[in-house]
């Protein structure tokens, strides 16, 4: 991707020992003066590549880094917009003084850097210029620094002597190439890292006894930590639930278990009647059936006093199953929201017929 740094050696000027002769040379503190900026590196090799590995303050950066955005420079530009709320979120995060940013900026040094690297003592000099480097990996936390108070030690990576197109294909690599981490493991972090709020604790704690009781509706339909097919993920379950999070307000998780539980084995039950009970799997299918779980329980107060078993639901849902179409089961393309709405009418208009015929 970039130029082999042999060439970088050759040409970088060795710098004197007692740091005279040259501005840019390392003075004998190790400090740097007020153009120029001197600090030891390591200087990485990686097959063909070559670059310069470092820690460097994060207010430093926000001084000397750029970025070369799409939208601004149709003609060179490779960067994204910068999301300023994204930038500021950083911000925040470094000044409140338990926040660590630990994976390092990746940058390209232009000419304007004279980036200059002395062998012999691993020390790597370049000028305190605002354009010296170009952010290839890193845009919106160098920018977060910008905004932050407070300064903190950040490792950088630097590339020297790129053309524009490695630039891009680097660019291209690091933004290609990397997995994110699944919202569904990402939300175990959470919890491990003790900064779930209360609703997240309580639909964690939920979703855990449905994952590992024995009378569990979903047993062996779940999945906690990642996306499988024909399974529910965290996420999705914390999405359905979350629709429906203002019915259990207070209460304890295996409370709210006893009670969806009920509710769910009843929608196994009827969708049985189609030889579909694994269905219940299905995203959008679970989904609407959550969301029409708030009816249904209100139908069940005012006939069983609130009494949410088993039967007692089956005693509202079964008729409502039983009317239910092949048309009317998830299709693709088909979103809850929709399917929600035509069994909430469904449902409704059921129940009415059953009020008027038996009054």
């Amino acid at each position: 991707m970039d130029r082999d740094t042999t060439g970088d050696l050759d040409d970088a000027t060795p710098f004197p020992a007692d740091g005279s002769g040259s501005s840019s040379g390392p003075r004998p503190d190790g400090k740097s003066d007020a153009k120029t900026v001197t600090d030891r590196a390591l200087l990485v090799a990686q097959g063909k590549h070559r670059f310069y590995s470092l820690v460097l303050p994060s207010d430093l950066l926000a001084q000397t880094c750029m970025v070369e955005a799409r939208a601004e420079n149709p003609i060179d530009g490779f960067q994204r917009l910068l999301d300023e709320r994204r930038a500021k979120s950083i911000a925040r995060y470094i000044d409140a003084g338990f926040g660590t940013v630990p994976g390092a900026v990746v940058l390209s040094a232009q000419s304007r850097a004279h980036l200059r690297y002395d062998k012999e003592s691993g020390a790597l000099s370049f000028s305190k210029d605002p354009k010296a480097f170009l952010i290839i990996d890193g845009q919106h936390r160098i920018f977060g620094f910008r905004l932050a108070k407070s300064s903190v030690s950040v490792p950088v990576v630097i590339y020297n002597k790129l053309t524009r197109a490695q630039e891009c294909r680097l660019f291209m690599d690091i933004n290609t190439k990397q997995r994110p981490v699944p919202n569904e493991l990402l939300l175990d972090i959470r919890r491990l890292s003790e900064v779930e709020t209360e609703t997240e604790a309580l639909l964690h704690n939920v979703f855990d006894l449905f994952h590992t009781r024995k009378d569990s509706a979903l047993a062996g339909l779940l999945s906690p930590a990642e996306r499988k097919k024909n399974m529910i993920s965290r996420v999705t379950f914390n999405a359905a639930l979350r629709s429906i999070k203002g019915a259990f307000v207070g209460a304890p998780a295996d409370e709210v278990y006893a009670v969806l539980n009920a509710y769910l084995r009843a929608c196994r039950h009827g969708l049985g009647l189609h030889a579909i009970d694994e269905n219940i799997a299905n995203p959008v299918l679970f989904k609407a059936l959550m969301l029409l779980f708030t009816n249904v329980a209100e139908r069940v107060a005012d006939r069983h006093g609130g009494k949410y078993t088993v039967t007692n639901f089956e005693d509202v849902l079964i008729p409502f199953f039983r009317r239910l179409k092949k048309s009317d089961l998830p299709r693709a393309g088909l979103s809850h929201t929709v399917l929600h709405e035509h069994y909430s009418k469904a449902l409704s208009a059921g129940f009415l017929l059953k009020q008027w015929l038996f009054a």
